[in-house]
């Protein structure tokens, strides 16, 4: 596993090899406020050629604005001012896009978008997906456990009709113990560490569904890595971090995966999200 740590003005990110994907995630906690803190230099830096976003929290012409020429540009708004969206942005160029998971309860919500794409003869299909952080006893968590139970339904479906599947994002849960920094005080206490969310996560990686979680097949039995640190206190400093930004991939991609990356800004100061990019290389 690589940690990344450019300045603006130094690449320091390894070469693509030939007939490489390079596929980004990352939750920007508002596209405006990222492009403020320095996003531009890191997406001039990466040579990305598909990027997915979360939280993007601005209008449709914001975002094209900010991003400029060049991309590919799938992006859903939440009807929720201010709140969600998600986006595929690519260097290729979809053959298909599908702008939510599937029902209409969650048509508008800004969470889930899947792109087709050809490569190599074969098609690639690439969710950005951004699921509820959620919040013990509230609709928050009713509505998290909903859409959880929504991509139960649309995994298997989409991994029986498409060659490749990357679902990619800020998916709000830890699923074990390795990817969470203070765990036991966190353990069943508050959102995105307890039993009941977890259990999706077997589901996901199980038999039963399939996908592999490819940041931790690649790096192995270690802590993290790390894709979110708090703002408050002294979390990134101290790398108390949650591992919930993902890759989960069919098993066929994952064998073609090369290398993850986690971009963890130098320093506090330096960090244009509370997340970090996970970043990998697919081999084509």
């Amino acid at each position: 596993m690589e940690t990344a740590t450019p300045t603006a003005d130094e690449t320091v990110y390894p070469a693509k090899t030939p007939g490489t994907v390079r596929v980004a995630t990352v939750n920007v906690n508002g596209i405006r406020a990222a492009y403020k803190r320095g996003m531009a230099d890191w997406l001039a830096a990466r040579d990305v050629d598909i990027l997915t976003l979360q939280e993007v929290r601005a209008p449709d012409a914001v975002v094209r604005e900010l991003i400029g020429d060049g991309w590919h540009i799938l992006h859903a708004e939440a009807e929720a001012k201010g709140r969600a969206g998600v986006a595929v942005v690519s260097r290729l160029e979809p053959t298909a896009t599908r702008g939510h998971i599937g029902e209409d309860y969650f048509a508008t919500a800004g969470r889930w978008v899947e792109a087709d794409f050809e490569v190599g003869g074969e098609t690639l299909t690439v969710v950005s997906a951004y699921v509820h952080s959620g919040e013990i006893g509230t609709p928050k968590q009713d509505d998290k456990y909903r859409f959880l139970d929504v991509m139960v339904q649309r995994m298997p479906q989409l991994r029986a009709e498409k060659d490749h599947v990357l679902i990619t994002g800020d998916l709000n849960v830890c699923h074990t113990e390795r990817d969470l920094k203070n765990w036991k005080p966190n353990h069943n206490k508050r959102a995105g560490v307890l039993d009941e969310e977890i259990v999706y996560f077997d589901r996901f990686f199980g038999e039963e569904i399939g996908y592999k979680d490819v940041a931790r097949e690649l790096s192995g039995d270690v802590d993290g890595p790390y894709s979110w640190w708090s703002w408050r206190g002294k979390a990134f400093d101290n790398n108390a971090g949650w591992r919930i930004d993902y890759h989960m991939a069919t098993p066929g991609l994952l064998a073609r995966a090369e290398s993850v990356a986690v971009d963890r800004a130098p320093t506090y100061d330096t960090r244009f999200s509370d997340h970090a990019p996970v970043v990998v290389d697919y081999q084509f």
